[in-house]
């Protein structure tokens, strides 16, 4: 689970890019009871998705031409600007400059050296995600990409991570990020490289969110029903818990997680 969401470089908002809001709200109200809240006329409609009262994440339109629906994560900076720069630096790539999102914060939108999208989010009157790590909310966030050695070199330089290797058999190895100095229980998400079958397979370097749920079978399933597809059917993880992957109705890739409870 994360817990890492309140020290900078950690996952601190998270927001969905659709072609068609109401019918994405409404699949994720079949899936995790979410309710939509806007952020008003001005947002443009972007608005915020509650969970008990709480935002776990926000919604708004695709504004790029040719853009794929998508959720992005946002990590957090006590200085956006500074993080463009570093981005540079260390040959990534500034999609959308720093600006002030009215008096909520600042931001900014680039890619890492494997063409990985990402964001920050630097807090003023918003801070960030009111609920994690519970039934409904983001637990984990991973990134899949074509070079793992380059990503864990920029990240380190731009957001200070510290990365750990755990190999997984085959070949693979899992990658584990968190805070410089945070130790092994202080954790932002992890890495995966892309094999050549996913390769092959049409996949690209991308984040994506896992959400929990109580029954990982039963979240797909309902998934299902309402119009995802599903790519990684429910599997056990070794010391994660129970998983599975799937598109939303517009191919945004997340995954649904039930984590072991004590």
């Amino acid at each position: 689970m994360l817990t890492s969401t309140q020290v900078p470089g950690g996952l601190n908002w998270l927001d969905l890019a659709t072609p068609d809001i109401d019918a994405a709200v409404a699949f994720y109200e079949g899936v995790f009871g979410w309710e939509f809240v806007t952020a008003g006329p001005e947002a443009g409609g972007y608005g915020f998705l509650w969970k008990d009262g709480r935002t776990v994440a926000a919604v708004g339109p695709l504004t790029e031409e040719g853009a794929r629906s998508a959720w992005t994560v946002y990590f957090r900076t006590v200085d956006a600007d500074a993080t463009a720069e570093a981005v540079e630096r260390a040959g990534g790539t500034v999609r959308f400059p720093p600006a002030d999102v009215f008096t909520a914060g600042r931001t900014a939108r680039f890619a890492d050296p494997s063409g990985a999208e990402f964001a920050v989010w630097q807090p003023g009157k918003t801070d960030g995600l009111e609920l994690v790590n519970e039934p409904g909310s983001v637990s984990w966030i991973e990134l899949y990409t074509t070079d793992a050695a380059a990503v864990k070199e920029f990240y380190g330089s731009v957001l200070s991570w510290e990365t750990r290797d755990t190999p997984l058999g085959g070949g693979l190895v899992y990658t584990i990020a968190g805070p410089a100095g945070g130790g092994e229980r202080t954790v932002h998400g992890g890495i995966l490289e892309l094999t050549q079958a996913h390769l092959d397979a049409g996949s690209v370097s991308e984040w994506h969110p896992y959400f929990e749920v109580e029954d990982c079978d039963a979240a797909l399933a309902r998934a299902s029903e309402v119009g995802a597809t599903v790519i990684i059917p429910a599997m056990e993880a070794d010391g994660v818990g129970r998983i599975g992957m799937l598109l939303d109705p517009f191919g945004a890739p997340f995954a649904v997680v039930t984590s072991p409870r004590p």
